[in-house]
């Protein structure tokens, strides 16, 4: 199974607020208008940016090779999110503020705001321009300077300028969720350079992927959080410039976006055949098998299969059989991510890598793999799997020379060099005893002995360990895992909370353990400290679950950082994946390299491949208007769809 990666009328900053605020950003070199000695030369206007400045598309494209220009618009499209970032819940959501580490925000905001640039999904890491009609940049790659297009627009039909840009950077910078604040870390300055014009830079050592990403944050009106302040939980819809507005809202249990007839970016190149439905609506169930009841009954008309045990057994009801419904399988050639139990390092008694090895030989994937999940799963062994970014056999001339730099004690650096660590190959006994002996040994060794049945320290202390999780779904995986522990003296337990209290607990860390997927994307950079960076382990609400804060890490991500070319990124990568796993900071899970898609037939898409780097759904596709003509009623009772971590839900 896997996991799917402002009260209304709320008064905007005070006056005293609003100063204490400029201090800060004074600080930061961040107000506009700040003067600087370093040079603000730059080269050509450019249509484009990448990692390493490789582009598919010239200046003059018409639309993105995977859509169809001509597409038709209208229609529905309803789903359960596959994907969440940030404040979003897979569960529930009570706010529309999905930028701020407070509440739990709804999916799909996104929509509603447009940014200097876009993603180009057959690309590695290219975007175009949206916002930005143009971009130039300066030789040494620390100062960027966008052109905005004169034509954008508000939805209440106001002009959007460098003012609106320059605001939202500031307020994302200074009050944003704490993994945007992470990544805009290297970001110093931003400024308005007339109404058309915005002026950023950056530290001399910043991350590659650090200007794509600001070039792909939402802006925002300046106008609308004068009124409204920007870190509050709110149901008062925002004002944006995207192609979507906030429609119908019921919280805890359906958002619907409407299209926005008269979007001022509807034509442009990044958007031609795409944004075609007119309404996007996105649903919450609290139980799977209730979410699946749903899509059956056609409450909603289009589903990611994230339970293996769904996919292999439920699809056989009459929609399917008589074809209103079609499933199919696509490729997914992205990073899987790395799903799996993570655990705690703040807490004692994972401190010792021996004993977190030691968890990893009590967990029988291959029986839990035949048993559970129809065999339909691989192994996750990898922090970047299913990429080239993953390690593999041993370690390569240059990795070892990557490694060495790091000044390792001995035993450790050839450890790396060899076989990257990989979790251990059961009997598929789901009892498997020479494992779950190599377990009794390593927690032996760490200091941990049996007393009267019980695994304990030298003081003492008894071995417990928590399963934290707001959806029962992977209960029956855990279990057996769990009964494992206790062969080895652990005293485990499932706990379900609901998700409110589960977001508060992972952003306060206050877990044994919990089942999270994360992805990195295919320009690794930044990310790398917000998952495992030792100032990331100490921030609330980081992906830093672990709490990894390892000198040898930061210094290999930085590494990763400062690649100049593709093949040095690959092989900083490498090296990092070798680290983390020497460091079993996990109990890994599965993967799979594939979307499985299930969708009632009244859908239309593009006649050519696919872009490689995403699904493009909703995106890409339409409504064929003669198939939508009954069109299901609006969502059902219960709340909340799949349990998840960031980017994609937890297969399982």
């Amino acid at each position: 199974m896997s996991s799917p990666l402002i009260a209304p009328g709320g008064g905007g900053l005070s006056r005293r607020a609003a100063l204490r605020a400029g201090a800060a950003a004074a600080a930061l070199g961040l107000l506009p208008g700040r003067l600087f000695a370093q040079t603000t030369e730059t080269g050509p206007e450019l249509h484009g940016l990448s990692g390493f400045g490789d582009l598919k598309y010239a200046a003059d494209f018409p639309a993105f090779d995977y859509v169809n220009p001509d597409a038709p618009k209208g229609g529905l499209f309803s789903q359960i999110g596959p994907t969440a970032a940030y404040n979003q819940s897979f569960q529930t959501f009570n706010t529309l503020n999905g930028y701020i580490l407070k509440g739990d925000a709804a999916q799909g905001l996104a929509l509603v705001f447009d940014s200097l640039m876009v993603r180009a999904y057959d690309e590695p890491d290219a975007v175009y321009g949206l916002i930005a009609r143009s971009v130039a940049v300066s030789a040494d790659g620390t100062f960027y300077r966008f052109r905005l297009r004169p034509e954008a627009r508000f939805h209440d039909g106001s002009r959007l300028t460098s003012a609106d840009v320059t605001f939202s950077l500031l307020m994302l910078k200074l009050k944003g969720h704490p993994i945007i604040a992470q990544n805009l870390r290297d970001m110093t300055s931003v400024s308005a350079e007339g109404e058309d014009g915005v002026a950023v830079r950056f530290a001399a050592k910043r991350a590659r992927d650090v200007p794509l990403f600001v070039a792909t944050l939402p802006v925002f009106s300046k106008a609308f959080y004068t009124a409204h302040p920007f870190d509050e939980s709110t149901m008062t819809p925002p004002l944006g410039s995207g192609p979507y507005r906030i429609g119908r809202v019921e919280p805890g249990r359906t958002i619907a976006y409407e299209r926005v007839a008269d979007y001022w970016g509807r034509d442009l190149p990044v958007n031609r055949g795409q944004n075609n439905f007119d309404e996007l609506r996105f649903e919450y169930f609290r139980d799977r098998d209730i979410g699946f009841e749903a899509f059956k009954a056609r409450t909603y008309l289009f589903r990611e299969e994230f339970t293996s045990r769904t996919w292999a057994t439920g699809y056989d009801f009459p929609a399917l059989k008589d074809g209103r419904v079609k499933r199919e399988t696509v490729p997914d050639r992205t990073p899987s991510g790395a799903q799996g139990w993570f655990l705690n390092l703040r807490r004692p008694k994972f401190a010792d890598s021996r004993v977190r090895e030691a968890l990893s030989c009590a967990f029988d994937f291959e029986w839990t793999n035949r048993n559970l999940m129809f065999g339909i799963y691989q192994r996750t062994v990898s922090f970047f799997q299913n990429s080239d970014l993953m390690a593999e056999g041993p370690a390569s001339p240059d990795e070892i020379a990557l490694l060495q730099a790091l000044k390792l004690p001995p035993a450790l650096l050839e450890e790396l060099k060899g076989e990257p660590w990989s979790p251990p190959v059961s009997d598929g006994s789901g009892q498997d005893r020479a494992l779950l002996r190599r377990g009794r040994e390593l927690l032996a060794s760490a200091g941990w002995t049996i007393k009267e049945g019980r695994l304990t320290n030298a003081r003492g202390e008894g071995f417990t360990i928590e399963f934290l999780d707001d959806e029962g779904t992977l209960e029956r995986h855990t279990a057996p895992f769990i009964k494992n522990l206790k062969v080895l003296g652990i005293e485990a337990s499932f706990r379900l909370v609901d998700p409110a209290q589960y977001q508060q607990r992972l952003k306060e860390f206050d877990f044994d353990a919990t089942v999270r997927r994360f992805s990195v994307s295919t320009l690794p950079g930044e990310e790398l400290r917000a998952y495992f960076g030792s100032r990331a382990a100490g921030t609330p609400g980081s992906n830093n679950l672990s709490g990894i804060a390892s000198p040898a890490v930061d210094a290999m991500v930085d590494t990763v950082i400062a690649a100049k070319s593709r093949d040095e990124l690959r092989t900083a990568c490498r090296a990092l994946d070798r680290l983390l796993r020497a460091g079993r900071y996990w109990v890994p899970q599965w993967y799979s390299g594939e979307h499985r898609l299930a969708y009632w037939d009244v859908f239309a898409w593009p006649d050519r491949p696919r872009p490689r780097y995403d699904r493009a759904i909703p995106a890409t596709w339409w409504a064929r208007p003669e198939a939508q003509a009954a069109e299901p009623a609006a969502g059902p009772a219960p709340a909340g769809p799949a349990p998840a971590g960031p980017g994609a839900a937890p297969p399982g």
